[in-house]
């Protein structure tokens, strides 16, 4: 154990069973007497709680210093990750009226597959063989959903499925993605700190690098901001299968996200022009949902059409998730079902002879009568 990592576990001693547990999935600190954790998808009071504010701020600024990084009054906002993975964030008083606010997103250490996304009920398996599909195409795919919907989960299964033989550049604020591919180089920016003389790499910045470094596809763990223009000319510029998430309700709505991001920096590009870039680019978008039973599924499969005549963006949907039920302890029951749509690029799946009949795009009799 490192020096940073022991001061670490010294200073969260207090939330040190929390971390440990690994059917906690999230641990919300409201101020030193008031945390929360995520288990199974629902939030919880907990009895643990830090000795006082100055011990809660002391323990994050070990981690910040852990990864190269800062917070401090002229830095009272922290994003970083802890040495195990998870992902951290924290705001500092006074922005943070409780105190000091804290959120750690724990990752799952295993290295899920699609057949994990299967059995937890998240995917069906003609969804899961399609998505596997279009990561061999090289079709383009945004994960869109809202925070805490599996939208990293989703990218590690998807990024795994990436062939041998391509190379992956992975660029993120933070790193988080663990993509079990072979070929993986893995890019984090870093923030300015003018006192140490250090100055600020950005996912733009990177992104720039990543292209001159022969990529086959590139990953952007987090769209937020003017760097969603990057992504959509990598899109769109021959590195087929690249892949970003947006926070976004719909497939429809992630490429308005897209497209307001895009128009966010200092790009001279008019937003008509912007519009038809991002419906390019654009091929197939994963909508995670976290529903309130506490479940994540994949809440839709769609394909993005491009623009029609009014210059609206165009999403069919390939396979749904659609709830038929509820159990006595407050489970959906449900399943992902096809929409009777057969995707544009289905040509591409029979010159490549990949066992996936159209028949699979067909609905079942009892989606027909529920839309009826």
């Amino acid at each position: 154990m490192s020096v940073f990592e022991d001061a670490i576990e010294n200073f969260l001693h207090p939330i040190g069973d929390l971390l440990k547990n690994e059917k906690i999935s999230e641990i919300m600190i409201n101020g030193p007497k008031e945390i929360f954790v995520e288990q199974k998808g629902l939030v919880y009071k907990v009895e643990n709680t830090f000795p006082d504010e100055e011990s809660l701020i002391s323990a994050f600024r070990a981690v910040a210093q852990s990864v190269g990084r800062v917070i401090d009054d002229e830095n009272p906002r922290l994003d970083a990750r802890l040495p195990n993975g998870s992902r951290i964030h924290v705001v500092l008083p006074p922005m943070a009226k409780n105190g000091t606010t804290v959120a750690i997103r724990k990752f799952s250490k295993d290295d899920l597959t699609l057949t994990d996304l299967i059995n937890f009920g998240s995917l069906s398996k003609e969804g899961a063989r399609f998505l596997d599909i279009c990561i061999y195409l090289g079709k383009n795919i945004v994960v869109s959903g809202g925070t805490g919907s599996g939208k990293t989960t989703m990218l590690n299964v998807l990024g795994g499925r990436i062939p041998k033989t391509q190379r992956l550049i992975i660029i993120e604020d933070a790193a988080e993605l663990q993509v079990a591919a072979e070929h993986v180089v893995n890019f984090e920016t870093r923030k300015e700190d003018p006192q140490r003389g250090i100055t600020a790499v950005s996912i733009r910045d990177l992104v720039i690098s990543a292209m001159r470094l022969r990529p086959d596809r590139i990953i952007v763990g987090e769209v937020r901001g003017a760097e969603a223009l990057d992504l959509v000319q990598v899109m769109n510029t021959g590195h087929d299968g690249s892949m970003g998430t947006v926070h976004a309700n719909t497939p429809l709505d992630a490429c308005t996200r897209l497209e307001t991001l895009c128009l966010m920096g200092d790009t001279q590009i008019p937003p008509d022009a912007i519009r038809k870039m991002v419906a390019s680019a654009m091929q197939v978008v994963v909508q995670c949902s976290r529903y309130h039973d506490g479940g994540r599924r994949t809440s839709h499969i769609s394909e993005v059409l491009g623009l029609d005549s009014s210059g609206n963006y165009i999403t069919r949907d390939i396979f749904r998730w659609m709830q038929t039920g509820r159990t006595p302890e407050g489970k959906y029951t449900g399943q992902m079902v096809p929409c009777n749509y057969v995707p544009s690029f289905f040509e591409d799946v029979v010159l490549n002879k990949l066992p996936f009949p159209k028949s699979h795009f067909i609905s079942h009799e009892w989606k027909k009568k529920q839309a009826a």
